[in-house]
C-alpha cells in the first residue's frame, strides 16, 4: 500500500506569483507602485499573504492591480534576487518611488 500517492501534476517548485499594485502607508496619501512576489499554492492565498506583509511593513491600504505567475526566475535586478528569496519562503516586496 502506497502511503503517500505520486501526483504527476505537482510541481517540482513551488508557484511563484507576483502581484503588481499601489500601497499607501496613510490612506488617501500619493501612494508607491509596487510588485509583491511571493510563493502559495493558489491566487487567493497570494493575496493574503500579500497583504498580510504589507501590513507588517507598516503599509495600511492597497490596490492590487494584476495578479500572475512566473514560469522562471526573471533576467533583471531586482526581480532575480527576489525570486531567489521567494525560493527560500520570503515574501519580496519591491518598491518604485
Amino acid at each position: 500500500m502506497i502511503a503517500f500517492p505520486d501526483n504527476d501534476n505537482a510541481p517540482d517548485e513551488p508557484i511563484v506569483f507576483i502581484i503588481i499594485g499601489k500601497a499607501y502607508r496613510i490612506k488617501g496619501d500619493e501612494g508607491m507602485e509596487i510588485h509583491i512576489m511571493l510563493a502559495a499554492p493558489d491566487d487567493d492565498t497570494a493575496v493574503r499573504t500579500a497583504l498580510d506583509a504589507l501590513a507588517q511593513e507598516g503599509f495600511a491600504e492597497a490596490d492590487l492591480d494584476q495578479i500572475g505567475t512566473l514560469d522562471g526566475m526573471p533576467d533583471e535586478e531586482p526581480h532575480a534576487s527576489a525570486y531567489q528569496g521567494v525560493l527560500e519562503g520570503e515574501v519580496a516586496i519591491i518598491r518604485f518611488d
